[in-house]
């Protein structure tokens, strides 16, 4: 009996430990970037690329926070439907032409050629690979391939760490878990639009954040997105922001205030 009892107690001692570990796990190392970033790359799927893609709407918000100085910001979307981060060749997209030349408002074209090609490197791997029991060493491989390429072109890696299917909310805490150990791993600054998705979620249940197959954004989807981005790279809270995506001004509060609270949430957790 008494063996069955330490027996108990041991497994009990073992659980906490481990539910200790997750916990701190979850707190992410980096809370900002040294700098702001001035040039964007987003490297991954259709998460991105859905309703005329988030670095749209990331531009939107800096436009909308400061447009005197938003033509200083420039974003490339570099997405392959279904892709996982190991069909994306960093190095490559730092290349001479990739963002070379854009058009201004007379359709001029404008070099845009720098030393730094891009000051930051978003990426997300596909939707349940960082979780996904064959792909999630594949995972952690990848971001510290990317993350060391990055680096090595002058760029500060950034990761996306995307959300839940609809039907499938127990892949937040999973993905939370994952993307926040990357990050830590590499020293990282961690996106927290997965934990962003849902608190909406509790909060306003009756707004539906996806599409018809339940796994990409709708425009509310996409703008607490870009709302998340914004406030983590920039590090500057978006409620208030003009831009709102063709959003109703308490829709895109809420989105707002939930991007805000969710990014103070994670790195003070």
């Amino acid at each position: 009996m008494r063996m069955v009892v330490k027996s108990l107690v041991l497994a009990a001692v073992a659980a906490v430990a481990l539910a200790g570990a997750a916990q701190a796990q979850q707190k992410p190392k980096i809370a900002a970037l040294k700098e702001q970033p001035k040039t964007i790359l987003y490297v991954g799927n259709s998460f991105f690329y859905f309703n005329n893609s988030l670095h749209s709407h990331v531009l939107g918000m800096i436009r909308g926070a400061d447009p005197q100085n938003a033509a200083s910001h420039l974003a490339t979307s570099v997405t392959i439907s279904g892709s996982g981060m190991n069909w994306h060749n960093i190095d490559a997209y730092y290349n001479d032409g990739m963002a070379s030349y854009t058009f201004d408002a007379n359709n001029n074209v404008v070099q845009t050629k720098r030393e730094k090609k891009f000051d930051a490197v978003i990426t997300m791997d596909c939707s349940q690979c960082p979780i996904h029991p064959q792909m999630g060493a594949i995972f952690a491989e990848q971001v510290a391939k990317q993350a060391a390429s990055i680096r090595k072109n002058g760029g500060m890696p950034v990761l996306f760490m995307s959300w839940a299917y609809a039907d499938k909310p127990e892949m937040t805490a999973q993905l939370a878990e994952a993307y926040t150990a990357a990050g830590n791993a590499n020293d990282a600054l961690v996106i927290p639009v997965a934990l962003a998705f849902e608190r909406s979620i509790k909060a306003r249940p009756e707004l539906n954040l996806y599409v018809a197959d339940k796994r990409h954004p709708s425009p509310a989807g996409t703008y607490l997105a870009a709302s998340t981005v914004y406030a983590s790279v920039y590090g500057k809270s978006p409620v208030g922001n003009a831009y709102r995506m063709g959003l109703d001004e308490a829709t895109a509060t809420h989105l707002q205030t939930v991007a805000w609270d969710t990014m103070q949430a994670y790195i003070k957790e």
